[in-house]
């Protein structure tokens, strides 16, 4: 009787005890700051109207360790009725990232997209309920495309350094 093929076989990512596969962790999610305004209440609970909402976003990146990196998502929501505005919330969501043996031309795009992608539903929460807390219906913003955004900014960024830059 023949043995059996054995075709398994192990990936060995450590050369001499160093494991040099690249890593990425969440180690924590946090509210960095929380702002909600409501210049105009209780008149703004009766208002007619219904508010238009602005809504802004801004991604930062920092690098806080060696291996350790915080982004940041920054979302300003504004709701402006005819009669005046209804609420303003600044929300600043933040999170920590642990990176060890990540390219380097890597680290860009994840904390630019894929680092805000991870928070976002998190950040989305807290925002809807500030404003429900606040007395206004919870504002559920869609889901955001960070990669199609990342990509698109990376795109403008490729055609202005082509260009000459400016008149002296």
């Amino acid at each position: 009787m023949a043995d059996e093929a054995d075709n398994s076989y192990t990936i060995n990512t450590q050369v001499n005890g160093v494991d040099t596969a690249p890593q990425i962790a969440l180690i924590s999610q946090y509210v960095k700051d929380l702002s909600f305004e409501n210049p105009n209440a209780p008149a703004a609970y009766q208002w007619p109207d219904q508010p238009q909402i602005d809504v802004q976003f801004n991604i930062g990146a920092d690098r806080v360790g060696d291996e350790v990196l915080e982004v940041s998502l920054k979302i300003e929501v504004k709701a402006v009725a005819p009669q005046g505005t209804a609420f303003a919330v600044e929300l600043l969501y933040a999170a920590l990232f642990g990176m060890r043996n990540v390219p380097e031309d890597q680290i860009q795009p994840f904390m630019l997209a894929e680092a805000p992608r991870l928070i976002f539903p998190f950040a989305r929460r807290v925002l809807a309920d500030a404003i429900r807390d606040g007395g206004f219906p919870p504002l559920l913003l869609d889901p955001i495309d960070f990669g199609a955004l990342y990509l698109q900014q990376a795109q403008a960024m490729e055609q202005t350094a082509g260009e000459p830059a400016g008149h002296a």
